[in-house]
């Protein structure tokens, strides 16, 4: 187990084991004992009542921040023509056909969103190596495969968060910098909470979402109330 600091160690020493928080109090918690340096990111984490091993149980999706994420999102459109140019004026990082294949077949994984149309999938199919395992590879059901690359640019950019469970059937989704205010974090957070309860697969019986905690990059995780999942 790690070992934490006496900073940690400080905030967490009036902490019960046994409290839940509301989604406010924890923010305001987090917020009001934070002692990085640095503005630190705001994050939900889920772990849920699913079997990993069964793929309709699967949970994935994406959720589009009211305030945004206080994240640069760098944006790369695989497109030709005027999809190209659609994306260069929504702000994308970078756009481009073959010449940026050819420049993420070098190695290049530089971004945080790979969007692309259909006609170039034929080809961003063959980087599935690369963007795979990144968990960067375009796809429809998240919006990424498309041929209206200006609106999905804009959406990435101003906040649109891609979430999936890892193998152990967890989520962890960040949603803003403890720096907002509060009322902006609650509603990122209440956003967060809606997308994850939506996205519950069909198959899943029996308990969803068996704890939910809020944390910060260097802050302790805060299990919210059951209700809260509910709101």
């Amino acid at each position: 187990m790690a070992k934490h600091g006496k900073k940690y160690r400080k905030v967490t020493e009036n902490l019960s084991a046994d409290k839940l928080f509301e989604l406010t109090e924890a923010v305001e918690f987090l917020k009001k004992n934070a002692y990085a340096k640095f503005d630190e990111t705001a994050e939900i984490a889920f772990r849920l009542g699913v079997d990993p091993s069964k793929s309709d149980q699967a949970v994935r999706g994406s959720v589009s921040l009211p305030h945004g994420s206080g994240k640069d999102i760098r944006v790369v459109v695989f497109a030709s023509g005027p999809a190209a140019d659609a994306a260069r004026e929504a702000g994308a990082d970078e756009v481009g056909f073959q010449e940026v294949i050819d420049k993420v077949k070098g190695g290049w994984v530089d971004f945080d969103i790979a969007i692309a149309t259909t006609d170039a999938m034929a080809e961003v199919r063959k980087l599935g190596k690369v963007l795979g395992p990144r968990g960067l590879m375009p796809n429809p059901r998240n919006g990424t495969v498309t041929e209206d690359t200006a609106a999905a640019v804009k959406q990435f950019k101003a906040g649109r968060v891609e979430f999936k469970m890892d193998k152990a059937g967890n989520v962890n989704i960040p949603f803003g910098k403890l720096s907002f205010e509060t009322n902006m974090l609650e509603e990122n957070g209440k956003a967060v909470i809606a997308s994850v309860m939506a996205a519950k697969p069909q198959a899943v019986k029996g308990v969803y979402v068996k704890k939910c905690t809020v944390s910060s990059t260097m802050g302790p995780g805060l299990p919210l109330e059951a209700r809260e999942l509910n709101a």
